[in-house]
């Protein structure tokens, strides 16, 4: 069986939960790199957030196995390590 890696490029805010603790928002998927960047950019800075990171991940959707994310960048505050694996 022949594995097909694909590479998804994702936008996560960050907010600050009611305790003040950093907090991911709900992910979005981008087209591209460069794309993830500029939204991850406009999104730290929205309502509400106060951070964001645009990473990509690089796997086989069908087996379920993904390379470590890597960061593109990121903006504000931010917790990686609230990302999982």
């Amino acid at each position: 069986m022949m594995m097909t890696n694909v590479t998804y490029y994702v936008v996560v805010p960050f907010l600050r939960d009611e305790d003040g603790m950093l907090s991911p928002g709900e992910a979005k998927e981008a087209l591209n790199s460069e794309a993830a960047r500029r939204r991850a950019q406009a999104v730290a800075t929205a309502t509400g957030n106060v951070g964001a990171i645009a990473f990509s991940r690089t796997g086989d959707p069908d087996s379920g196995d993904f390379a470590e994310g890597v960061v593109l960048a990121s903006f504000g505050e931010v917790d990686p390590d609230a990302l999982g694996g």
